[in-house]
């Protein structure tokens, strides 16, 4: 008989749960779970009030938890405490999102893993462990290619005035906001590269302007030369991309990989359904 798993992709604001009972995936949502802001008693009681319910008393054998803030050892010691609490006989593994991109990306094999989503990421994967991983500086130093990179260069291009009056025009209908308001999100409120990662949705939206296609095209190029021209790796294995912003804009990483002459692999919004493919 096949056990049931449970495999966990959550970020600070929503979490994706997946039980694998053989053939079967049920999906379940809970609030995202953050160790940087929740403690274990905090933890124990999200997931008894938002998860148990849910499982309807299945048994779970074996838990696969990927999160953010999980590549911080004390982190991944509150995690499992907290899962003991829920689920105190399952065998259960705690680690980072980037190793839920490069296993989901990549499966048992070698390659290239990233990540382009409100923030971004990179490694090289040998098939079994990441080997070596350009430096994530945040989206204050670095985050290159990713929704805040992006949207930062949207909102430069607005304040500074350098949008056209079209474009001016189509950022102040749909944003109706101001400088001053910018400003205050940004510099003033809890967690700006979440704002900053929202002005994605213009550049979505507006595809076929010559601004707009710079502003995609260089952003993503930032990350292609800043991170993957780092490991030799890049020209040898496939190129592949996880995230919302990596989903969007697939057709401009397509071109990139092209003039870089990379090989690029997959391209997937959420890795949920890599990871299930890998732990099956």
């Amino acid at each position: 008989m096949s056990s049931i798993k449970l495999i966990a992709d959550s970020g600070a604001t929503k979490a994706e749960w997946s039980l694998v009972n053989g053939g079967k995936v049920k999906t379940i949502n809970t609030q995202g779970i953050s160790p940087y802001f929740l403690n274990t008693e905090q933890i124990r009681d999200l997931l008894l009030k938002e998860l148990s319910p849910k499982l309807k008393n299945v048994q779970v054998d074996e838990i696969y938890y990927y999160g953010t803030g999980c590549a911080n050892p004390d982190n991944v010691k509150l995690i499992k405490k907290a899962l003991k609490h829920v689920f105190p006989d399952a065998y259960m593994e705690v680690t980072h999102d980037l190793m839920a991109a490069a296993r989901a990306l990549c499966g048992p094999d070698k390659g290239i893993a990233c990540i382009l989503g409100t923030g971004s990421n990179s490694c090289y994967y040998n098939g079994k462990k990441i080997m070596r991983n350009s430096p994530g500086l945040g989206y204050v130093l670095g985050d290159e290619g990713s929704g805040a990179y992006l949207g930062r260069k949207v909102l430069q291009y607005y304040l500074y005035g350098t949008f056209d009056d079209e474009l001016r025009g189509r950022f102040d209908l749909t944003y109706m906001t101001n400088a001053t308001e910018i400003l205050e999100n940004v510099y003033k409120k809890p967690l700006p590269n979440r704002y900053l990662a929202g002005f994605t949705y213009f550049l979505a939206e507006n595809r076929g302007h010559y601004m707009i296609e710079n502003i995609i095209e260089d952003g993503l190029n930032d990350f292609f030369f800043t991170h993957l021209c780092k490991y030799r790796e890049t020209w040898k294995l496939p190129v592949n991309f996880a995230g919302s912003v990596a989903y969007g804009f697939r057709d401009v990483l397509a071109q990139l990989c092209q003039s870089y002459e990379f090989e690029l692999g997959k391209v997937l919004q959420k890795p949920m359904s890599g990871l299930i493919a890998y732990h099956r």
